[in-house]
């Protein structure tokens, strides 16, 4: 039998945890250690410490070396996602030492650009893939301490002295201990609690952290609190400047387990590992691992024969993509309680996209055209991003938005109470890319519809926006009880101002309201309305999602805006998961989805939208998507994706070419 070759592996970077797993590769029977890569090539001892292998001058070098099959990433944490992505996308399979990225975000960008180029990509917490932690995951399962309830673990150490420039308090370095070690006791205690239910890994339904930061701005100590949703409760622990007793201890109604620095396992080159089960009269029993291999060579050879049999992420109990996210999810809501932020995370430092290069616009994947009123192009999609609640994380999703040929983003006065605003302005500001965006804008939501408020919600939407107009404007909803001339009013005015640049209408208004006010413009000499904002999809919305919503998707509004030639902004435009497989005649569990688009005609028309994605290739929400682009009359659908596999599996219905008897046989079964 011919033996598979080696996985040829190259590390990024050559500091400690670079010759750990160098050791690792040695001992592996999956790996060869081929090259090294540094910005030092001439540093001494470099050969000492990696025999064996090539010492590469750079990362790009490591990365272009086609004899370099897998890349192990042992950079800062800041450039985890960068070469992570850039590996990926030359075809190397990566492993990326944890965290795997600063963020939940930076981790699923990863992910994606991975799964987009068909290679293995990996968080390295090596302790995962030990025979010692499936003994205590077979130890809690057996039962032998009862029923689980508690879980506490620590990873805790004190530096010898504060060193603002040392990796561990280097706040440019995102240092502290969540992001160093505390992804450890979190890890554990999510393969815990969900080996208990039988999941596999479980991701907590509440997270509750505090911490001290230091005088560089970094957790010198921290602790949470995650509540699963089976009822455990861990106490989690972490810190740089502070020792601590990094004792696992597993709690069930008949003893506990304690495990002393659990992901040491059995010791970095083999050795026995203990598992302590206490009773509850105090005897105790150990149960004994004992290992020859080097703790790092069980990831190196799971990442191998992951690579080899051409999977893309880890097997459990290695670090899945979903549990990898899931860990970093804990973390970002640990940071976030105790206000942490690195300074490299803000807009001021993050001028570049994610993989570390000037934002420009890459390709014309979304096309742009031209619609009355606005003097620049606009893509035929406006992205939302309300959901966003910092700036490192929405950049990612815009940059890849704006890469793509995106030009318009959609934000309201309303939308996370400022937040969407201020984090669009700081993007546009960092990346230098204002005159080229189309930025829609909306104020005077209910109750505060009145024409007054038009001005005063705009300066304040300006100053977040970092900008002194909006190329579009809504009113964000009607207010019946104002004659409709009034609005006209406010609005002309900021138009004269130089405030809208572009056209303005209403979000939510009736076609009699809209009508009105055009009437009204003309006859006074005002500018008239010109755009609208209703909801619009090929599943037509019987109960509003909102109080005040309107759908402008039937019979009768499709003659008025086929008459007008109204651009009709549209939210919801993929009916909001009615289109994916979270729908169906069978499945009730969302009240949203049944009172607002459950109806025979609606099935109708999603089964057709099913019917015509399999004859092409496609998914029934790109056919949903697509039947608004090819309508008589301009829409502008808007899409809120949070991921960016999201946005690109939305702009695969720009790829979908619709006929006038394909729009009549989606909307009636009829051609």
């Amino acid at each position: 039998m011919t033996q598979a070759p080696k996985i040829r592996w190259g590390i990024l970077g050559p500091g400690n945890i670079a010759k750990a797993f160098a050791g690792g590769v040695l001992h592996s029977e999956t790996g060869e250690l081929a090259a090294i890569a540094t910005r030092n090539p001439g540093r001494a001892g470099l050969a000492d410490a990696f025999p064996g292998a090539r010492i590469v001058d750079g990362y790009h070098a490591l990365l272009d070396d086609p004899e370099i099959d897998a890349v192990y990433i042992a950079v800062p944490h800041p450039y985890h996602a960068q070469w992570g992505i850039r590996a990926a996308e030359v075809g190397k399979h990566v492993l990326c030492e944890k965290p795997m990225g600063l963020s939940a975000f930076e981790a699923d960008a990863m992910f994606h650009a991975a799964l987009k180029a068909g290679t293995f990509m990996g968080e390295a917490y090596m302790y995962r893939l030990h025979p010692q932690t499936k003994k205590i995951v077979d130890l809690v399962t057996s039962g032998a301490i009862g029923e689980v309830r508690m879980i506490k673990s620590s990873f805790g150490f004190a530096m010898p002295k504060f060193d603002p420039e040392h990796r561990l308090y280097a706040n440019d370095l995102a240092g502290g201990g969540i992001l160093d070690v505390g992804g450890y006791p979190v890890s554990m205690a999510r393969l815990i609690a969900g080996a208990v239910d039988g999941k596999g890994v479980s991701e907590p339904v509440e997270v509750s952290g505090s911490g001290h930061l230091g005088q560089s701005g970094v957790d010198e100590w921290a602790s949470a609190v995650l509540k699963f949703e089976n009822g455990i409760v861990a106490e989690v622990s972490c810190s740089v400047s502070l020792n601590q007793d990094n004792v696992l201890r597993i709690l069930g109604t008949t003893g506990r387990i304690e495990v002393k620095d659990f992901w040491f396992a059995s010791g970095h080159e083999g050795g026995t590992g203990l598992i302590e089960i206490v009773r509850p009269d105090g005897s105790r029993e150990t149960v004994e691992v004992k290992e020859d291999r080097w703790l790092y060579s069980f990831e190196v050879d799971a990442a191998g024969e992951a690579i080899r049999a051409g999977k893309t992420e880890f097997a459990y109990p290695g670090m899945t993509r979903a549990d990898s996210l899931a860990n970093l999810r804990v973390m970002d809501k640990w940071r976030a309680s105790i206000g942490l932020e690195y300074e490299i995370e803000k807009p001021n430092l993050r001028t570049a996209t994610i993989k570390g290069e000037p934002l420009e616009k890459r390709s014309d994947a979304i096309k742009r055209h031209k619609i009355p009123g606005l003097e620049r192009p606009i893509s035929k999609v406006a992205i939302g991003f309300e959901d966003f609640r910092s700036f490192s994380s929405v950049s990612i999703l815009l940059d890849a938005f704006y890469e793509k040929g995106g030009n318009a983003f959609d934000t309201g006065f309303i939308y996370g109470g400022g937040i969407t605003e201020t984090l669009l302005g700081d993007w546009h500001t960092s990346r230098g890319v204002r005159e080229d965006m189309v930025i829609i804008g909306k104020g005077a939501h209910s109750p505060l519809c009145y024409p007054d408020v038009i001005a005063k919600q705009l300066d304040v939407t300006l100053d977040r926006l970092k900008t002194d107009y909006v190329d579009v404007y809504f009113m964000h909803r009607d207010n019946l009880d104002i004659p409709v001339g009034e609005f006209v009013d406010a609005m002309d005015a900021e138009v004269q101002k130089g405030r809208i640049r572009g056209p303005f209408g209403g979000s939510n208004w009736t076609r009699e309201r809209f009508d009105e006010a055009v009437a009204y413009a003309r006859k006074t000499g005002k500018t008239a309305p010109g755009v609208l904002s209703n909801n619009f999809s090929l599943a037509e919305m019987q109960k509003p999602l909102w109080p005040g919503c309107i759908a402008s998707s039937d019979a009768e509004w499709r003659t008025w805006l086929e008459e007008r030639q109204i651009p009709n902004f549209a939210w919801s435009s993929q009916g909001r998961g009615f289109f994916t497989e979270r729908a169906g005649r069978d499945k009730t569990d969302s009240v949203e989805l049944v009172e607002t688009w459950y109806t025979e005609e609606n099935f109708g028309r999603r089964d057709r939208a099913i019917e015509m994605a399999e004859k092409l290739g496609k998914h029934p929400i790109h056919i949903a998507l697509a039947y608004c682009f090819y309508q008589p009359f301009p829409v502008v659908p808007l899409i809120g994706p949070r991921t960016l596999w999201e946005l690109d599996s939305s702009l695969e219905a720009l790829e979908i070419e619709l006929t006038p008897e394909d729009i009549a046989w989606l909307q009636t079964g009829k051609r």
